[in-house]
């Protein structure tokens, strides 16, 4: 006897069933999210899956979190003002802009430049629909980089996308109200929270800093009901201060805190909407909560949870090898940056280590905690860190090379200099056209200090900018340079 084919066994089956072939044959429509079963809350389950379930939570939950609570904490601020004297920090609906570098001994971001002038603002842009005005800033490098609560960019507002001078309305995505003449532009965010940081090169000249500052000036938020269509001026040089009672030691300001991680998450559930295919995430998110809201030893133990989570997954994402993909020469390049998705590691990575990247196309990130042969980076040796002629990272706008500690923030130092490239005019080249940088505690040499980054005298990280990068930058074809001991 002939073996039975797959169609022979099925209309075998089918009859046997007493069913027609036809009807056997025809799968039945998927059923939709809402007639799904759901979890129900009445079973109690047990700790261990409870607790798998709240690690989960905990990774995914970090970033936004963290989000909503550097926007509780930021808007706090009466006017625009520099907490603590250094951080710009601003009512919801407003931003604050600095007039120079931002100060090294800031601790509320890590990873910060000394390349541009910064500025902060957050919102709610569903209720409250801002304006923010764009000066011409003729050939200077700019990008006004827009945040949603999932610390994605969305629009596009810089010189890469050829965005004109004039107004731009940022709005929510349920906001429907009228937009009035004046206004050029409108950029619709994916979250309700928001938020802005503009940037701005500027060259390390007393000549660029005078330049700079009517540019800086016109860089102003408001409300949409104050807009009137004349372009806004503030004087940021004048921000007074307000005091700051915690700007977190040597390392980040404590945005999360594992401990109160879960009485904060549910507010994210409902102010952030899924993403296509979150439904069941966000659906045993809500039982999490349920469960443990009705079992104080549940609710004992993910948080419990939370606080073994940040110490054995979010703490260590400060090591670069945690972060992004390899890029040669033991470096990692950052990847997915400010457009993460679906990509939850990624995402929780960046927001620990340095949260507010820009897009690829706006700016790859390069870096690394180790020398060319694998050893740890220590300020106690000298290294060197050379481009070959020409093979400066490839950019349309600028690139530097940033020293960091342990904590991805600056390292005091006399010279008052954290980072060298593209704004600095007194590097010394080499005779055949390559440059090479110094790294370590000590000096190189009289003749090579303006080549030279002061490290602290224990580890430390390099890290490489290449805002708007050439094709060789975005496929990955060009690769950092090697980081060699000469002392």
């Amino acid at each position: 006897m002939r073996p039975k084919t797959p169609l022979l066994s099925a209309l075998l089956a089918s009859t046997l069933l007493g069913v027609s072939p036809v009807a056997a044959q025809q799968p039945s429509a998927p059923p939709s999210f809402a007639d799904l079963t759901m979890p129900s809350a009445e079973v109690k389950p047990q700790e261990a899956y409870v607790r798998a379930v709240a690690r989960t939570a905990y990774l995914w939950g970090w970033p936004m979190v963290n989000m909503l609570n550097r926007r509780t904490s930021i808007t706090q601020a009466p006017q625009p003002r520099l907490l603590g004297g250094i951080l710009p920090v601003a009512p919801q609906g407003q931003l604050a802009m600095l007039h120079d570098y931002v100060n090294p001994d800031q601790r509320a971001v890590a990873c910060p430049n000394q390349d541009v002038v910064y500025g902060l603002g957050f919102f709610d842009l569903d209720s409250q629909p801002v304006v923010i005005q764009v000066p011409d800033f003729g050939d200077r490098f700019w990008v006004y980089a827009t945040y949603d609560q999932r610390t994605d960019q969305f629009g596009q507002l810089g010189k890469a996308y050829g965005t004109e001078p004039g107004f731009y309305l940022l709005a929510g995505p349920t906001w429907n109200g009228e937009v009035p003449k004046g206004i050029t532009g409108v950029v619709r965010a994916s979250t309700s929270l928001a938020n802005v940081i503009p940037r701005i090169f500027m060259n390390d000249t007393d000549e660029d800093r005078a330049a700079i500052q009517p540019l800086v000036n016109q860089v102003v938020a408001y409300p949409l009901s104050e807009f009137d269509g004349t372009m806004k001026e503030m004087d940021w040089s004048g921000l007074s201060d307000i005091p700051s009672s915690d700007e977190g030691g040597g390392s980040e300001t404590r945005w999360v805190v594992p401990e109160k991680f879960f009485d904060t998450f549910p507010q994210v559930l409902a102010m952030v909407p899924p993403l296509p295919g979150e439904e069941a995430l966000y659906a045993q998110f809500r039982w999490l909560m349920d469960v443990a809201a009705d079992d104080p030893d549940l609710k004992a133990a993910i948080v419990d949870e939370a606080v073994k989570a940040e110490a054995e997954v979010i703490a260590p994402f400060l090591e670069w090898r945690y972060n992004g993909k390899p890029a040669g020469n033991g470096w990692n390049r950052s990847v997915n940056n400010a457009q993460f998705g679906v990509d939850y590691y990624n995402r929780a990575a960046t927001a620990r280590s340095n949260i507010f990247e820009n897009r690829p196309n706006e700016t790859q990130y390069f870096y690394t905690d180790d020398d060319a042969a694998g050893a740890a980076l220590d300020g106690s040796k000298t290294y060197a860190i050379t481009f070959a002629a020409g093979e400066e990272p490839p950019v349309n706008g600028f690139w530097s090379l940033t020293l960091y500690n342990e904590e991805h923030f600056f390292n005091p130092n006399d010279l008052g200099r954290y980072s060298l490239g593209t704004k600095n005019t007194t590097l010394q080249r080499n005779a055949d056209g390559s440059l090479t940088l110094y790294a370590g505690a000590t000096s190189p040499g009289a003749d090579k200090e303006s080549n030279w980054l002061p490290a602290p005298d224990g580890p430390f990280s390099l890290y490489i900018r290449a805002y708007w990068g050439k094709e060789a930058i975005l496929d990955g074809t060009w690769q950092p340079p090697k980081i060699e001991v000469v002392q």
